[in-house]
């Protein structure tokens, strides 16, 4: 019978390896484990001359204010709605470019045309921003100088909160859309030509093959890539919102996420305590939302689930 062996011999057997992911371990704790002592404000009052301990207890008070006030409801639609948006139109159009690209017979134009579609990944949020103001500013913006050269009245779309969802929608897909796409094309490389031979030989066509083996073949890629996705469900792209809307009010019940309102509540309001309570609660149901995916993705084929 074998004896069963424990972490210290395992530690004394692979001391290198242990030893390389020192760095990682102890990046992890300062950064991750440790500050999590920070969890305490969401029940407190925060108070700058009590410090962390010397504030005042509320127990559920700010998570009661949060939920009361609508402001949570409001939230979390916001923020899951938009990174549904972003999972599913993102991985379809990327899925969709990768077969459209990998289908592409000059060298030269495919590798050109994968530089341009992931060249917009490398541009700065900021850059972002400012390209969207160039475009859509009411006084100067080209959107609105193509309006009046067509006799059409200009419309000052910072004052219009139903258009930007959909702006936020093709700014983020037109940004990051290169990245994933790269990660298919990558997957379709991967897979063998004997399958495309075979299904040549029983005579399917382009779309027969495309449909009956490369979209199959992805499958495993994009259920890693949707539980990867569906683990920040809840983490907005903070940069993406606070660049393109900022601080402005009017847009806030369109385009406000758990992240823009937690730096606003600590950045213009210092509320220590309810900016906490919005975080927790971002964690707790993003932590409860991957572990019920994962759970039912196991049941149905457990090669894709995650762990």
């Amino acid at each position: 019978m074998l004896k069963k062996r424990g972490f210290f011999y395992e530690l004394n057997k692979n001391k290198v390896m242990f030893l390389m992911l020192m760095p990682t371990l102890i990046f992890f704790l300062i950064n991750s484990y440790f500050p999590m002592v920070g969890i305490y404000y969401a029940f407190t009052s925060y108070d700058f001359a009590g410090g962390l301990f010397g504030s005042p207890f509320v127990g559920l008070d700010n998570f009661k204010f949060l939920y009361q006030s609508g402001a949570l409801w409001k939230l979390t639609i916001n923020t899951i709605g938009y990174n549904v948006v972003f999972i599913i139109l993102g991985n379809v159009l990327a899925i969709a470019i990768a077969i459209l690209i990998s289908e592409i017979r000059g060298k030269l134009f495919k590798k050109f045309t994968q530089s341009i579609m992931f060249l917009p990944y490398f541009m700065s949020f900021v850059l972002l921003s400012v390209l969207a103001y160039n475009m859509f500013n009411f006084e100067s913006g080209f959107f609105n100088q193509v309006l009046k050269s067509l006799g059409i009245a200009p419309v000052d779309i910072y004052n219009t909160p139903w258009v930007w969802p959909i702006l936020i929608t093709v700014f983020y897909i037109w940004k990051n859309l290169g990245y994933s796409m790269i990660i298919y094309l990558a997957a379709i490389m991967g897979i063998s030509d004997e399958y495309y031979e075979a299904a040549k030989i029983d005579g399917a066509n382009i779309m027969q093959r495309i449909w009956h083996i490369t979209v199959p073949m992805l499958k495993p890629t994009f259920v890693i890539l949707l539980l990867f996705a569906l683990g920040s469900i809840m983490k907005g792209q903070f940069d993406l919102f606070y660049q393109l809307v900022g601080n402005n009010g009017l847009l806030f019940d369109v385009t406000d996420i758990i992240d823009t309102y937690v730096y606003r509540s600590l950045k213009v309001n210092f509320d220590i305590g309810m900016a906490t309570a919005a975080g927790l609660y971002q964690s707790l149901f993003g932590f409860v939302l991957i572990m019920t995916v994962n759970y039912i993705i196991k049941k149905i084929n457990e090669d894709y689930a995650l762990f």
